[in-house]
């Protein structure tokens, strides 16, 4: 690639930065931009795990200006966080008060790092060809001109779950120059260059010290149930609660009970055994689509249901404005408000918001 004015988001942490080096070291012209979505208006409980959103931001930022600083850049600081409020965290609390379980980093992903930063980063008056990150992805460029994620190869770090909302109007002007390596090979590729961030702690959280902090004065206690209606203990919210759980209940039995269901209209959360959190299909809203597939006609995919699943072989068909996922073998707790990934091979082909 010929020399361009590239832009680096920027955390501080290893991954980003040894991208910011590798841009360098190719001779483009590169400018490090991070969010700056803290504002002291929460109180944390503990920070616990280097989390995404917290007071300990300002020592990220620190972080990522001295990375700046040593490749020679210029770091620009965008100030998102009202926007990250409205976007981000009340969705996440309603969503939550809803008995749903959202996904916070695919909301971030398509409305603020692969949105409104870039929004503002234009206003500030900075132009650029590209935008850089340190997802591990790859991008593909399909017959049609299409530009579609593409998993990584290095599939235990893959970040396309996180991704799959994005354009192929915002792909056309994005990097992913990690998307080839290992996490090891980025690490010494880091202390090849001297960042000194190789071994640096990663974000684990997406709120420092849980998100329990949103839902202060919120409480609101319940009934915990059974499937039959029998009431087996109380609850102290509902935001404490996702499907599959099985650990934070106090219930007292000699064979465990999980989450099967959460009731946000007569505030109940619902157990069963774990027999009872398997089902083969589920409806999905709010779809986004970037393939060349004709999407009227039944599409046979791998349908990943959070981050951590394997996938599973489904089918998906459309119906109304829905999408009703029947899947070729019943899968374990299938959670109302995460996103489910669809893929032909490698290839990200859309996806949505389970309902």
């Amino acid at each position: 690639m010929d020399k361009k004015k590239i832009v680096v988001g920027m955390s501080g942490g290893v991954d980003s930065s040894t991208v910011a080096a590798i841009l360098v070291d190719q001779g483009h012209d590169v400018t490090g931009i991070t969010m700056k979505i803290w504002d002291g208006s929460i109180a944390v409980k503990d920070k616990g795990k280097h989390a995404c959103y917290g007071p300990d931001e300002a020592e990220d930022i620190e972080d990522a200006q001295k990375i700046c600083d040593k490749l020679g850049i210029e770091l620009k600081i965008i100030d998102l966080s009202k926007e990250y409020k409205s976007e981000v965290l009340d969705y996440f609390t309603k969503e939550y008060m809803n008995g749903r379980t959202p996904n916070p980093c695919v909301k971030c992903n398509l409305k603020m790092k692969f949105g409104l930063l870039l929004e503002k980063t234009i206003e500030s008056g900075l132009d650029f060809d590209y935008f850089a990150t340190g997802h591990y992805a790859k991008i593909n460029k399909t017959e049609s001109g299409r530009f579609q994620l593409k998993k990584a190869t290095d599939i235990k770090k893959d970040q396309t779950y996180f991704l799959h909302a994005l354009t192929s109007k915002q792909l056309s002007k994005v990097i992913f120059p990690l998307g080839n390596y290992e996490k090891h090979e980025v690490k010494e590729i880091s202390k090849k260059y001297g960042l000194g961030v190789a071994d640096r702690q990663e974000s684990q959280n997406f709120i420092a010290g849980g998100h329990s902090c949103l839902f202060d004065g919120k409480e609101d206690p319940g009934n915990i149930i059974d499937a039959k209606g029998k009431v087996l203990g109380r609850h102290n919210g509902i935001f404490n609660y996702t499907i599959g759980q099985r650990r934070g209940m106090g219930i007292a039995s000699e064979e465990p009970y999980y989450v099967i269901k959460i009731d946000s209209n007569k505030n109940q959360i619902i157990v069963g055994r774990q027999g009872d959190l398997y089902s083969d299909r589920m409806y999905i809203n709010n779809p986004s689509w970037n393939t060349d597939i004709d999407l009227s006609k039944p599409i046979n995919a791998s349908a990943k249901i959070r981050y951590a699943h394997k996938g599973g072989d489904a089918i998906i068909t459309k119906e109304d404005e829905n999408y009703f996922v029947i899947f070729d073998k019943p899968q374990m707790s299938i959670t109302p408000g995460q996103s489910v990934v669809f893929y032909i091979d490698d290839c990200v082909i859309g996806g949505g918001i389970i309902n």
